[in-house]
């Protein structure tokens, strides 16, 4: 008899805005920004192993299994419950690296949602959460599962609603690594907070939305110039359609997207694109393909 295994997606996402409001003493930058998912991202197979044994069945070029996310995971929720059960995990990768998209940190929280199920052991979303913000600031997003307006170094999350979208994302042929972004003296730390306490998340969300930016775009189209390549030509491309907002890039980078009304000008622009860049289409998700692996 084969033993159990849960097929866990792992979902892009994208930062509507991003501001950098300041630096804690910890050297940690606070922020305030807005996560949305994307219905295209990483796939992972976790089988259920009785010797207590996590074991990494996929090679990931240039990520040993000792440092990748995923098994760290789940030697997390192992330490933290004293939990005897142990986990293949097999992950197929979509996602590039460096590309600002959450690839790890998605991989890290589809593991907890889903051996929170294989293993029983029925711990609530906020615990979840909490354990996450060890394994990396982007975590308890993928956790918390929707749509969400952010602020402290973007664990302190608020459901928002946003209207529904066509993406095209663009992976410029730069890996950008994100220590690398915020210690540069041209990073601008600054930005006037706009959450305050017992703020309107979705005022405050519908706000930025307007008005807001990427306060780390600057500095990666600087060091990276085809980051500013790639927001030219995705601009260009979508000259004349259904265009929401502005173009922009996504977390740290290498990312860019654009937003569309429409499924048909999405594609569109991607396919105009795809002779000389790496593309893909990717529709809005409001809810995290495993929000339901975990109690409220």
């Amino acid at each position: 008899m084969s033993a159990p295994a849960l097929r866990c997606p792992a979902p892009a996402k994208i930062n509507l805005f991003l501001h950098v409001t300041g630096r804690r003493p910890d050297g940690y930058h606070t922020l305030e920004t807005a996560f949305r998912l994307l219905d295209h991202g990483d796939d992972i197979v976790l089988t259920l192993r009785e010797d207590g044994r996590i074991e990494r069945t996929t090679d990931i070029e240039g990520v040993s299994a000792e440092q990748d996310l995923v098994v760290r995971a789940a030697r997390l929720l192992q330490d933290k419950t004293g939990c005897r059960l142990g986990v293949d995990i097999a992950v197929t990768k979509r996602l590039p690296m460096g590309g600002g998209l959450g690839g790890g940190s998605s991989d890290a929280a589809s593991v907890l949602l889903g051996l929170n199920r294989l293993w029983n052991l029925d711990l609530s979303r906020a615990t979840l959460q909490d354990w996450a913000l060890t394994l990396g600031a982007d975590v308890p997003f993928f956790v918390f599962g929707r749509t969400a307006l952010a602020g402290g170094v973007g664990e302190a999350l608020s459901a928002v609603e946003a209207p529904p979208a066509w993406y095209v994302v663009v992976k410029p042929p730069v890996s950008v690594p994100t220590p690398l972004i915020f210690s540069s003296k041209d990073l601008t730390r600054d930005t006037e907070a706009a959450i305050m306490p017992g703020f309107a998340a979705q005022a405050v969300f519908e706000r930025l939305s307007r008005v807001g930016r990427n306060d780390l775009q600057p500095v990666a189209c600087k060091l990276f110039p085809p980051v500013q390549q790639a927001i030219d030509a995705l601009l260009a491309a979508s000259a004349g359609l259904s265009l929401q907002g502005e173009v922009r890039m996504s977390g740290s980078g290498a990312c860019v997207f654009a937003a569309f009304e429409t499924q048909s000008d999405a594609q569109a622009v991607a396919d105009s694109l795809t002779a000389h860049w790496q593309v893909f289409v990717a529709r809005s998700l409001d809810v995290h393909p495993l929000h339901d692996l975990v109690r409220a």
